[in-house]
């Protein structure tokens, strides 16, 4: 059975990967080829991901013990291109 550390790390590199999409192909091809439709179809599923990234990093915390510096990065990452995929590799990959 899955942990919640490990299904905290599924979601971050998902995360990573449908913001990856929709930063590099969806938005793009929405204004350089006037095509909004994968803006929408890449946009729902990455949001859901963005939201339980969160939830996920809030209640696993405590378990990990990170302080403030280090939970303000994890949130951090989630904005950021690639962010997630150096949380998982600093953070997830050694607890």
């Amino acid at each position: 059975m899955l942990s919640m550390l490990n299904i905290f790390r599924l979601i971050a590199f998902l995360e990573g990967v449908s913001y990856i999409l929709l930063l590099g192909i969806a938005t793009p091809i929405k204004y350089f080829g006037n095509d909004p439709q994968y803006v929408k179809l890449l946009g729902m599923p990455h949001g859901l991901l963005f939201v339980a990234y969160i939830a996920f990093a809030v209640l696993l915390r405590q378990d990990l013990k990170w302080n403030n510096q280090q939970f303000g990065f994890v949130l951090l990452a989630s904005i950021l291109p690639f962010g997630t995929f150096y949380i998982d590799k600093k953070y997830l990959k050694a607890a």
